[in-house]
């Protein structure tokens, strides 16, 4: 596949790192909570797991997609499910070996590297325990650039490859197999699966080799998001350090002061309301929900939309919040900034954009001036 391909993009710039430490796994943590944008699952569990595995086994090798050789063969994994189970439901030991020994015997190919589907939330985090446990590398690199909640909203989708195998695994050892002929149809059976597994499972596909890979994912997110937990972790003004670190904007500040949260069909569905406080004052902003934070609205105006960024963080540390924790009375700021340019081409929005979600709505660009929007859809 072309290097030139709309989804061969590269994360903002971040001096690539060669392994992950025991020391990493904090920074790495946080960078993925922010680009979570409220989904991929919080990262607390995973953290202390991924510390585990690395004090057992040692730190982790980060491959660039440049440095895949010919006998490298990638597979992405990720759970799926409902986050507000997820924080509460454990996973078991061994799932992850199970669904790589799976693979392995469907496809004939001995995995080498494991590459997170998405860089945000416990999706970004637990990849890193996996592949100690395995003894395999990490990619840097990722399918989304960020947290999505349903299959299709990938970087390998938007390139076009067929997902092949699918293999979910849950806490009980369960097993399915699946060869979906579209992301679509694996985003149903997948989900159904999972829900009757509890609502939580972890799930693997798109094994791909060196050339495969190359055009078809996000490079370089997985140093981008230590970058960015680096960055928040050592600042005196956390949430200055944001939105300067990311290029976002500041969209609101105050005190969360209504949640509509239920679990439904596989997702957390709902929507938060922040009443502004301080410069903010008199102002109340919606932020609406699936898994991830999907429009921004005041007004009855929207003010931001998928795919571009929304992550709602604490006003005092900066730590992100994901949707799940979110409680009345928290004091929370909204930042919100760009997406990576593949999400704005005419493929990217048609899988992830506002109508995807049923928004009735058309994508107005956040964050770039409309040359880079022309550029990205053209």
């Amino acid at each position: 596949m072309s290097t030139n391909h709309p989804a061969a993009r590269s994360a903002a710039s971040a001096t690539p790192i060669t392994s992950i430490t025991l020391a990493d796994v904090p920074a790495l943590a946080a960078g993925c909570a922010i680009f979570g944008t409220g989904g991929g699952g919080a990262v607390q569990t995973p953290q202390l797991g991924v510390e585990i595995a690395l004090e057992q086994f040692g730190p982790v090798p980060v491959k660039q997609v440049a440095d895949l050789d010919a006998d490298d063969v990638v597979v992405a994994m990720s759970g799926i499910g409902a986050p507000s189970v997820g924080f509460e439901m454990l996973g078991a030991s061994g799932q992850a070996e199970i669904i790589v020994e799976e693979i392995e015997r469907l496809t004939g190919k001995r995995i080498t590297t494991i590459m997170a589907t998405e860089i945000g939330g416990s999706n970004g985090v637990g990849p890193v325990g996996w592949a100690a446990s395995l003894g395999l590398s990490i990619l840097d690199a990722d399918g989304m650039g960020r947290a999505f909640p349903e299959a299709p909203m990938t970087a390998m989708n938007v390139a076009n490859l067929p997902p092949g195998y699918a293999v979910l695994s849950d806490v009980i050892g369960n097993v399915s197999i699946l060869r979906p002929v579209s992301l679509a149809w694996l985003e149903r059976h997948a989900r159904a699966l999972t829900v009757a597994s509890g609502a939580i499972s972890i799930g693997a596909n798109y094994v791909m080799d060196r050339d495969t890979v190359r055009g078809a994912v996000i490079e370089g997110s997985v140093s981008r998001a230590v970058q960015v937990g680096r960055r928040l972790l050592t600042a005196t003004d956390p949430v200055g350090a944001l939105t300067d670190e990311l290029g976002a904007s500041l969209i609101t500040g105050g005190k969360v002061v209504d949640i509509e949260r239920r679990t439904e069909g596989g997702f957390t569905r709902g929507s938060v309301t922040v009443e502004g406080i301080g410069e903010h004052r008199g102002r109340l902003t919606r932020v609406e929900i699936q898994n991830e934070n999907l429009v921004v609205m005041e007004d009855g105006a929207v003010i931001v939309s998928v795919p571009d960024l929304v992550t709602i963080v604490d006003s005092e540390t900066g730590d992100a919040i994901s949707t799940e924790m979110l409680r009345f009375g928290q004091r929370v700021s909204v930042l919100a900034w760009a997406c990576d340019p593949l999400w704005r081409t005419e493929r990217g929005l048609e899988l992830a954009g506002p109508r995807a979600f049923g928004y009735d709505l058309d994508y107005e660009p956040f964050g770039v001036s409309a040359d880079e929007t022309i550029g990205a859809t053209r």
